[in-house]
């Protein structure tokens, strides 16, 4: 590389750069990096100890292994014009050549490989190793390609840092370029907004992430970066709290007059859980400040008559409520169990989807109080003269803005937003921060007990008998499937193959299917004969992961349960155990993954979604249980620290101290006011 004086600030441009090619700056450009700064934050998504090596594993792996081995044999598969994989062999290095120090790495419609990976090429691969047809397999590995005169280098010999990767610019090139930059930047160029590491050296820990001498020291450093980026989150959170309180809102539920007759309406008593979130609700609904609340509750937990309950408060005060679901099935559902409980207490009750319009009223007696719908009702804001309740269900799947929109229509609205996902303690904080929660920990009495077996290649016959014995005595069955169809890339059985194959196994019995890929009216069709009973045994996709309700159906045999996630498996299972009957969730597979089998050998132990979420971060990671739809959560580069208890307390005591020093940033830490995504809040008037 060129020389390049020292000392460089951490704003000069890259496009300004001379030791990085037109090509690399144009990579470096569309990838979101116009500075030196922005690219040295490029932090290593995790690092490779090469000093030493895993050994060639004879048995699948839990967890990915680092692997340094020699290609003997390489080559491209075809299975079908459109599915090929390109695989190498790699051999240990150590020497071996009767199979248990071979490695077989695979990858899937990828043929450029072809021209990048050849046998000779000595190589460096991570990944999970599982077993394939008795091969040792590693599908989608990350590999770097090792040289002839590597001997001391960043690039072996030590702790190796792996960066996310960039288009057009090769690992071993991002590398070199990140330790020419470290060598040359200006430490005092790289200073942060807020200092939340005091006393310590933001360019010294800079080096030690990207090129540790140890990984204690590299786990260190990512520390003081993830509170820097948990600060950020925690101060977005801090201020939308403090600018909600801000606002004045209605103060509603004075009256208790329907809430009381819907108490004495119920042929049972509610949960202490559910009573004690009532109270909760009502005290906010009674304050001057609208109300922001979680209602968080495992599945079955009975969060649809807190919902109610809250809502009949609302029309007591003399406004309107509106509850918003995700899909037609859960909104058809919400006004169906809304219908039974509420319309013999005289509430005037509307149903509108994207395909359905319904109420169970006439425009005679009155306005809709009671407005429940998916979507569409973002769109119709003429519906709501006067709403001043809201409620969101399974709120994660609904976007910020949707969620802000369906508001709007309201005048400073109180807010319930539910979630039948339970989401790990640790996480709370962060997701919820701005929120208040109220939890359901209880089960409505009266439920029968679910048991959930792990069966690996039962017999069809052995099913189909079970299933035919429990449909004799009246009860009604779910036959899940991951798939819609069969497909090339997923060797697994479809709903729809499997559909005409349980018609014939479960005659005379009535059998119906359902996935996402039929019309509304179609599910609704089919769903309604399900409820009614005409129909026994649903064969289904994950399309009833939520807002199914049959209390008669008391069996789920969930096909290839090893390709759901868990969090999905728990939801699927809340179909079921939702009456009186003892209820059985069966869970088939064929894997051998071990980390597979751990995964749902965790669902047959508990049925408490809470200890569940805990298995699942621990698993999976906090990055995959979030997902990419809470906002501000897409893009975290540390989303493993989201399980450390500590760091995230100490994240949001560093908000809370800058929230109360200097409320509206605009004193000594104006200069954090770029860092809050409510920008069109900055300038709002206080009330």
């Amino acid at each position: 590389m060129p020389e390049v004086p020292p000392h460089l600030s951490a704003s000069y441009l890259l496009e300004k750069s001379s030791f990085l090619t037109q090509k690399e700056i144009a990579s470096l450009k569309a990838a979101g990096f116009s500075t030196y700064g922005d690219l040295i934050m490029h932090l290593p998504k995790r690092h490779e100890d090469r000093r030493s090596f895993d050994a060639f594993p004879a048995m699948p792996t839990i967890h990915a292994v680092c692997l340094r081995g020699m290609v003997i044999d390489a080559r491209a598969m075809r299975f079908s014009s459109s599915y090929a994989a390109y695989e190498a062999v790699i051999l240990n290095g150590a020497g071996g050549v009767f199979g248990s120090n071979k490695i077989t790495c695979r990858w899937f419609n990828m043929p450029f490989l072809s021209k990048m990976l050849a046998a000779g090429h000595e190589v460096i691969v991570f990944g999970k190793v599982k077993d394939f047809k008795g091969k040792m397999v590693i599908d989608h590995p990350e590999f770097e390609i090792m040289r002839d005169d590597e001997t001391e280098s960043i690039h072996v010999g030590r702790i190796v840092p792996i960066y996310k990767n960039i288009s057009g610019i090769a690992q071993r090139r991002l590398r070199d370029i990140m330790h020419f930059l470290l060598q040359r930047l200006d430490p005092a160029s790289v200073v942060h907004a807020y200092d939340v590491a005091s006393g310590r050296s933001r360019f010294d820990d800079l080096r030690a992430v990207h090129f540790p001498d140890s990984l204690e020291a590299a786990h260190a450093a990512r520390r003081r970066f993830a509170l820097e980026e948990f600060f950020i989150l925690q101060l977005n959170v801090v201020w939308r709290r403090t600018r909600h309180l801000d606002h004045a809102g209605r103060v509603l539920g004075t009256k208790t007059t329907l809430l009381k007759a819907f108490y004495a309406s119920l042929p049972f008593d509610l949960t202490h859980a559910q009573k004690r979130s009532i109270k909760e609700i009502l005290a906010d609904m009674r304050s001057p400040r609208p109300m922001n609340r979680l209602l968080q509750g495992d599945v079955g937990s009975g969060k649809t008559f807190v919902a109610m309950a809250s809502m009949l408060l609302a029309i007591d005060s003399g406004c309107q409520a509106a509850l918003m679901a995700p899909t037609q099935i859960l909104a058809e559902q919400h006004y169906l169990t809304f219908q039974k409980w509420l319309s013999p207490l005289g509430m005037r009750i509307s149903l509108r989807t994207g395909t359905r319009e319904e109420q169970s009223h006439t425009m005679k007696e009155g306005r809709a109080q009671i407005i429940i719908g998916t979507h569409a009702l973002l769109y119709d804001a003429s519906a709501f003269p006067d709403l001043g309740f809201v409620v969101i269900d399974e709120q994660h799947k609904f976007g910020v803005s949707q969620r802000a929109r369906l508001i709007s229509h309201g005048v400073k609205p109180d807010v319930l937003v539910m979630t039948a996902t339970p989401i790990p303690r640790t996480l709370t904080l962060t997701l919820y921060g701005d929120l208040d929660v109220s939890v359901l920990d209880e089960r409505p009495a009266n439920r029968g007990k679910v048991v959930t077996a792990l069966r690996k290649d039962p017999k069809v016959s052995d099913i189909t008998a079970f299933l035919k014995q429990h449909m004799q005595e009246g009860r009604q069955v779910y036959l899940v499937y991951p798939l819609v169809e069969e497909s090339e890339n997923i060797k697994a059985e479809s709903a729809t193959e499997a559909f005409e194959k349980w018609q014939k196994r479960l005659k005379p019995h009535r059998v119906a299917l359902l996935h996402g890929k039929m019309s509304g009216e179609e599910k609704e069709q089919t769903m309604k004969a399900f409820r009614e009973g005409e129909t026994q045994a649903l064969i289904a996709t994950s399309v009833i992961e939520v807002g199914v309700d049959v209390p008669n159906a008391n069996i789920m045999i969930i096909h290839h349960a090893e390709r759901f996630g868990l969090a999905q498996l728990h939801q699927l299972r809340g179909r079921i155990g939702r009456g009186e009957h003892k209820s059985y969730c069966i869970l088939l597979t064929d894997s051998k993954q071990p980390e597979a089998l751990e995964k749902l050998q965790a669902l047959v132990d508990s049925i408490d979604g809470f200890v569940i979420a805990e298995v699942d971060l621990r698993l999976r990671g906090p990055g995959d249980v979030l997902g990419t739809a809470q906002s501000g959560m897409a893009d975290l580069k540390f989303a493993d620290f989201l399980a450390d208890p500590t760091l995230l307390r100490e994240a949001r005591s560093l908000a809370d101290a800058v929230m109360a020093a200097d409320p509206l940033l605009d004193n000594t830490h104006a200069a954090l006011r770029p860092w809050i995504m409510d920008q069109l809040a900055l300038t709002e008037p206080r009330d």
